[in-house]
């Protein structure tokens, strides 16, 4: 039998992260998507199904050159957590993705915490 691919087993992993997390109007969902050169961030209302706010290394105006790199993700952690501020959002639930607490998730958590988000 074949193995499950990295990209599988995240998506399980995630899968199993989301029946006991969702983000509510009052404190929405912080949720993190990363691939090779780039991160995502957006800020997300589950029982609107709606995306609040969103950051990426990929838009001209947040000035990063790559979120491949811990200074990427720090800077969009930051830009994620001023937008939010922004719409009166002082409080998020952290959905890593799948992912391990490690590298660039960690970095964007901490950066969104230190430019005050609260989770």
């Amino acid at each position: 039998m074949a193995r499950d691919s990295k990209n599988q087993i995240r998506v399980r992993i995630h899968a199993r992260i989301r029946r006991r997390l969702s983000g509510t109007e009052a404190r929405p969902r912080l949720a993190v998507f990363r691939s090779v050169k780039h991160i995502y961030a957006q800020v997300i209302d589950d029982g609107k199904s709606h995306t609040v706010v969103s950051a990426s290394s990929t838009e001209k105006t947040a000035g990063v050159g790559t979120g491949g790199n811990l200074a990427g993700a720090k800077a969009i952690g930051k830009l994620v957590a001023e937008r939010a501020q922004g719409k009166g959002i002082k409080a998020v639930v952290f959905d890593r993705g799948g992912y391990q607490y490690h590298g660039r998730i960690k970095a964007l958590a901490e950066a969104a915490r230190e430019a005050g988000l609260e989770f």
